[in-house]
């Protein structure tokens, strides 16, 4: 088969792997029908996070081809939705909801099993893992198939985000970062009944899809100016809950900064070269939640809302192209002329 293949830093190519087949009872082979640059991925193409040369990608749905004798719940030709980790739903980390930390689980395209840049993938613990989609897979729309790969990744985690805040009806609520996870977390919040949400950010499309998405504030400041603007909306109080979706020294202080005392700043964007005062905040008495989202978990819920029609975040796709022009999808998200890049493979 096809795939993107990581050949070090700035240099993703086309290259050929092996087709992907069952070795354990309980793999599924699923052909990719779109899979999705992460903001993770830039950090491995822009070499500051070590990446195996090797396929890369953790992001895609598709359809199933094969499972394995032990595979429960899962069909041939379903279509499905990929979390970025895989996981058995058994054991313990699983059972309270942290799949992303399952004792036997793991991720793609991390030099062991093929990423989502590719035709297709061997997953393991399939029938734990994947959720299908109801419906007939051709039966889906253009716009709905987006939003379904949305949820591999980047909507669980800015919902994550807002989880570990705690948002809730109500409340305020500051998003910094305005990537595709800002942007989801935005999305997030007014789902779970925000009643105002600053979002951070200088770029006007970005500024314009988190109004979409439920934004009523938009601060452009950064760094201590944005602490400072963000105080004066909220009369110096502070948010009731601050989302961290950067991953940045600067984006944390700005989080930390602006949430009030007894709130928790909920925290998604992978860390470099963040450190957190952890004097300051406790006499301030601000904690902070996160790390790597529980996709699985949180698929199912979103899903429903998806397929109703009340969320579309595939609206954060703003880039499309094919697997033969993969360079292409890196660029666009690296010059940040694209909030996240699509890989086209094929039709349900």
């Amino acid at each position: 088969m096809r795939a993107a293949i990581f050949n070090g830093p700035h240099s993703i190519g086309v290259g050929e792997r092996p087709d992907p087949a069952i070795t354990e009872s309980t793999d599924a082979v699923v052909r990719v029908v779109l899979g999705c640059v992460c903001g993770s991925d830039l950090w491995y193409y822009r070499g500051e996070t070590p990446h195996a040369i090797g396929s890369i990608g953790h992001e895609f749905i598709g359809i199933v081809e094969e499972i394995g004798a032990d595979v429960h719940g899962v069909a041939k030709g379903n279509l499905v939705v990929a979390p970025f980790v895989y996981c058995d739903g058994s054991c313990p980390h699983c059972l309270v909801g942290m799949t992303s930390h399952c004792l036997a689980g793991g991720s793609f395209g991390n030099g062991t099993i093929d990423g989502g840049q590719g035709e297709a993938v061997r997953v393991p613990l399939a029938g734990s893992s994947l959720v299908p989609v109801p419906g007939a897979p051709s039966s889906h729309s253009g716009e709905v198939l987006r939003s379904l790969l949305a949820l591999s990744d980047v909507m669980c985690t800015g919902h994550h985000a807002a989880v570990c805040a705690r948002v809730e009806p109500g409340d305020t609520v500051a998003v910094v970062g305005d990537g595709a996870v800002g942007l989801s977390a935005v999305l997030a919040s007014k789902r779970l009944g925000a009643s105002r949400i600053i979002a951070l950010s200088r770029n006007p499309s970005r500024q314009k899809l988190a109004e979409d998405f439920g934004a009523t504030d938009i601060v452009v400041e950064r760094g201590d100016d944005a602490i400072a603007a963000v105080m004066e909306l909220t009369d110096g109080i502070g948010v009731d809950a601050a989302l961290e979706c950067v991953g940045t020294g600067q984006s944390m202080a700005t989080a930390l900064g602006i949430a009030r005392p007894g709130s928790t700043v909920g925290v998604v964007g992978a860390p470099h070269g963040v450190d957190i005062p952890f004097e300051a905040n406790f006499w301030r008495g601000v904690g902070w939640q996160g790390g790597v989202a529980p996709a699985r978990a949180y698929i199912p819920q979103l899903m429903r809302d998806v397929l109703s029609g009340s969320i579309n975040p595939g609206r954060v796709f703003d880039f499309e192209t094919n697997l033969d022009d993969i360079q292409s999808a890196y660029e666009a998200m690296d010059e940040r002329r694209a909030i996240k890049s699509l890989i086209r493979f094929g039709t349900p």
